[in-house]
């Protein structure tokens, strides 16, 4: 059986948790506190050294670090990943995006404000610049929403589970998501696929 070293609050790893549901796929889920650095001891960083979650752990014992390549994984083979070679790449270009774009400035925001108690003194001067970005990137989302129901494909798939992860809890980092309908229609689109699972589900 797969297993999968997460910590329940994380976008990075609801992803994955997302993904496995829909496959229908069994795992066992061992929950890991990066607020307490329990990413960070010796015996994690054995199974990933650059001490992050998610971490997949395979039924031979390898493990797979970094959520999008983990999506990849276990998507190979189903609709999830598109077949068509361009639909490929469009699925990665996309994730790219929200690994450069959008989940550094959304989710640290929202790490920053959902999760501690009281920001450092660079991080009040470094959080208008993360928030701007993160606008920036939602807008680039809107603008292509509003001509596809998707992200790549006209249908759902990788892309739209690496997207989502953050983007539904943009608002825990004070992200105001009122003047993007076509994010917020689409949001309504992915809550409604089948097998779908929100952030506190365990398996």
């Amino acid at each position: 059986m797969l297993t999968l070293y997460d910590f329940m609050g994380s976008g990075n790893g609801y992803k994955v948790r997302l993904l496995l549901a829909q496959l229908g796929v069994p795992y066992r889920l061992v929950e890991c506190d990066i607020l307490k650095g329990e990413t960070r001891t010796p015996e994690f960083l054995k199974k990933n050294a650059n001490g992050r979650i998610p971490t997949l752990q395979l039924e031979n014992g390898t493990h797979l670090a970094e959520s999008d390549a983990i999506l990849w994984y276990l998507a190979e083979g189903t609709p999830f990943a598109p077949a068509d070679r361009l639909q490929r790449a469009q699925t990665l270009q996309w994730m790219f995006f929200e690994q450069y774009s959008h989940e550094p400035n959304i989710a640290v925001a929202r790490f920053w404000r959902h999760f501690l108690t009281k920001l450092s003194p660079l991080q009040e001067l470094d959080l208008p610049e993360r928030m701007a970005k993160g606008y920036a990137a939602l807008g680039v989302m809107e603008q292509h929403l509003a001509r596809h129901p998707f992200f790549v494909g006209e249908r759902y798939g990788l892309a739209d589970i690496a997207l989502y992860g953050y983007t539904h809890v943009a608002g825990e980092g004070g992200f105001n998501l009122d003047a993007y309908p076509h994010t917020n229609a689409w949001l309504a689109r992915v809550a409604s696929q089948p097998g779908h699972v929100t952030m506190d589900h365990k398996s």
